[in-house]
């Protein structure tokens, strides 16, 4: 419920503090005093556009806020936490700034919020029906969707639209495959041809710069295989090689270290000499034994080299990059294969298709019951706003196809006088009518708010006299379930409220502002006798006005 509101420079609203209660409230004044802007300003803080031509002449920006109440809205809480914007368990608090440069900044429980969230906790908190209402009654979206807010299912209705929008992605996907499997044939062929040719080389990683070093031993092999003896016969094995002479050395000094032991330490380093010496010659010496000196295995080597690089010259790279390429070819053939799949294309559209007709179907059973119930209570309520004998019809019509919004076409049909034949509201109803059958439905629809607080602005136009009684009474009886705002002419409107606002607007400084005060019951006599005979009050029409007050206190 909304509990408070406070609006800074808005329009022509200079500051304006408001505390709201449960039940019936009225706001009424003269023609363009600023009625309205109330409800623009919330409607702002429901993620409504915001512009710089909002804020106040003179002022830099405006600022609205408001609290509520949402201690019996457990979804609303849910949603808040979901979001990390819970702030005290039993209230809400929604701001929002508008500067000069058209920029907006909104906070929910003093954290910063986007527009979209403003509008998705709307949908929780206020629900506002324009003066305007009717006019939309014409359009079949419009028809559609109030069927299946009365009937609880407009997430039902979304979540048909989303089926039908997956069904109709896995139709196209499901085309193009087909399209795509007659165009890429020859693609396809090419990149099997290509994988086949490199699969046959068996390629392994790294290949290519380990047969260069081998082909590099292989043809250096006599070279390779004389250097190395050569080394151990330096070292070990011919007369006056290194390591016999370095004995010698060693023998030496081993007996004059007993003179000088200082010569210790450089024996200490020919004895490692000595150890590193006999390690080269072992290695060597293994080497030249190991030693493959094979023509054949050179022949096969360079015959690989050269169908290596051939291949690599072909696909234009070089060849270290022939197994990347391969990779990349597997990969782009399985790629076009899959995209290609008919068969699992063609089984995941006739499941997506599945899952659209059991929502559609799901949703028209419940618009079948609700189009019934709907029907008959906008007809009663049609009765009592001086449509004797009028009726009120809800069409379902299969559609020719299913369509994102279902399986059947929704239309609101009228016979407007007792004995006539239902026709379609448009073609039909006059401007007073459909502004009745708006208010009817608008009424009924209400009923089954899941809102806390209903907001009606101006939605009696064209209605007057005993109608206008009856409509205050009904905006009563809703005053009961939920919290309703109206902006009302009808001083037969006004005098059911529970509370009652008046809205005025004065010059202060050159400029025009607008004010709203709560009426006592003095005040709201006035009120109505101005409402009922215009700007001259006389006892006449404050004698009427009482009367008025103290018929609907009962």
């Amino acid at each position: 419920m909304l509990l408070s509101l406070n609006v800074r420079d808005f329009v022509i609203v200079d500051q304006l503090d408001l505390d709201f209660h449960a039940g019936f409230t009225v706001l009424t004044g003269e023609t363009g005093a600023g009625k309205s802007i109330i409800l623009d300003a919330l409607g702002l803080l429901m993620g409504d556009r915001a512009d710089a031509g909002q804020i106040r002449d003179g002022a830099e920006r405006a600022e609205i806020a408001a609290q509520f109440s949402i201690h019996n809205s457990p979804d609303l809480r849910a949603w808040l936490q979901d979001n990390e914007l819970s702030g005290d368990e039993d209230d809400l608090l929604i701001r929002r700034l508008v500067d000069r440069n058209g920029r907006s900044r909104s906070f929910i429980n003093g954290q910063q919020a986007t527009q979209s969230q403003l509008k998705a906790i709307g949908e929780y908190l206020v629900d506002i029906h324009g003066q305007h209402a009717h006019q939309s009654l014409m359009r079949a979206d419009t028809q559609r969707a109030l069927l299946d807010a009365y009937a609880g299912s407009t997430q039902l209705a979304r979540d048909v639209r989303e089926a039908w929008q997956d069904w109709q992605q896995a139709r196209r996907q499901r085309e193009d495959a087909e399209r795509l499997s007659r165009e890429s044939e020859v693609e396809r062929e090419r990149l099997t041809w290509q994988i086949n040719e490199l699969s046959e080389l068996n390629l392994q990683a790294d290949e290519w710069p380990q047969l260069n070093q081998q082909h590099s031993r292989l043809a250096n092999a006599a070279e390779l295989a004389q250097t190395a003896q050569l080394a151990v016969d330096v070292l070990s094995d011919m007369d006056g090689n290194c390591l016999s002479l370095l004995s010698q050395v060693q023998n030496r000094l081993g007996r004059l270290s007993a003179l000088d032991t200082r010569l210790a330490e450089s024996l200490a380093l020919l004895d490692s000499v000595d150890a590193e010496l006999r390690e080269v010659v072992y290695s060597l010496r293994s080497y030249g034994s190991d030693f493959d000196d094979d023509p054949k295995q050179l022949l096969d080597v360079e015959a690989r080299l050269d169908v290596l690089m051939r291949i690599a010259r072909k696909y234009r790279c070089t060849p270290e990059e022939l197994p990347k390429k391969l990779g990349d070819w597997q990969q782009q053939l399985a790629a076009l294969e899959a995209s290609t799949d008919q068969e699992a294309l063609a089984v995941a559209e006739s499941a997506a298709l599945a899952r659209y007709r059991a929502h559609a179907e799901a949703l028209s059973g419940k618009r079948r019951q609700a189009a019934n119930e709907l029907s008959s209570r906008i007809s009663t309520e049609m009765q009592r706003l001086a449509m004797e004998g009028a009726r009120f019809a809800i069409e379902l019509s299969a559609a020719a196809e299913p369509t994102a919004n279902g399986l059947e076409a929704v239309e609101y049909l009228v016979a407007a006088n007792q004995g006539s034949t239902l026709r379609p509201l448009a073609k039909v109803a006059s401007g007073g009518e459909l502004s009745r059958i708006s208010l009817a439905m608008q009424v009924v629809i209400s009923q089954v708010a899941s809102v806390p607080t209903l907001i009606f602005d101006e939605v009696d136009v064209g209605i007057g006299g005993r109608v206008a009684e009856v409509v205050g009474k009904l905006l009563r009886q809703l005053g009961e379930r939920y919290q309703v705002l109206c902006v009302t002419h009808l001083p037969q409107v006004a005098s059911c409220a529970s509370q009652h606002w008046q809205v005025s607007k004065s010059g202060v400084d050159g400029r025009t502002v607008s004010r709203i005060q709560p009426l006592d019951q003095v005040q709201r006599i006035d009120e109505l006798a101005r409402m009922l005979g215009g700007e001259d009050i006389t006892s006449t029409t404050r004698q009427h006005a009482s009367e008025m007050l103290l018929a609907n206190a009962e």
